[in-house]
């Protein structure tokens, strides 16, 4: 389990330092403490945050990496809950809110991002195709027709 410094908590949860050390002080946050005494934010504490008020998280400060901008306008930013690697793909779930998009993408792609578990990331998603679906009936694949 990694640990982070409010300072960082308050950072990922796009809220102030002395917000979180309030959430702290209150029982709201639930932290570790160092044997200095220094609280200290498990990962899991920051997922459940975030999952609970269901807020995506905020957009980042400054031009991080290569892309600057682009221009599909399907973006979700979230947290990287897992990465599995297995030959030359990857499955990478990413926690958007209380939700979670899983998306399969090259060995190579994981290690050029250095994508870890808590990292954030971003979900472009670029589809000339969308499927609905909803909960039916048991065996309800059959065609209606009207009498």
């Amino acid at each position: 389990m990694d640990l982070i410094t409010p300072r960082e908590a308050a950072k990922r949860l796009g809220v102030s330092y002395p917000t979180v050390k309030q959430w702290i002080y209150k029982g709201s946050m639930r932290t570790r403490r160092t044997a200095g005494g220094h609280h200290r934010v498990p990962d899991t504490e920051i997922d459940r945050l975030l999952a609970a008020t269901g807020r995506a998280l905020p957009a980042p400060r400054g031009v991080r990496g290569a892309i600057v901008v682009l221009s599909g306008r399907n973006q979700l930013r979230g947290i990287v809950e897992e990465v599995r690697v297995d030959g030359l793909l990857a499955q990478v779930r990413l926690r958007v809110g209380d939700q979670s998009l899983t998306a399969i993408i090259t060995r190579d792609g994981v290690e050029e991002l250095k994508l870890r578990r808590g990292d954030e990331a971003l979900a472009v998603i670029k589809a000339t195709e969308v499927m609905i679906g909803r909960a039916g009936e048991a065996g309800s694949g059959r065609k209606r027709t009207s009498r």
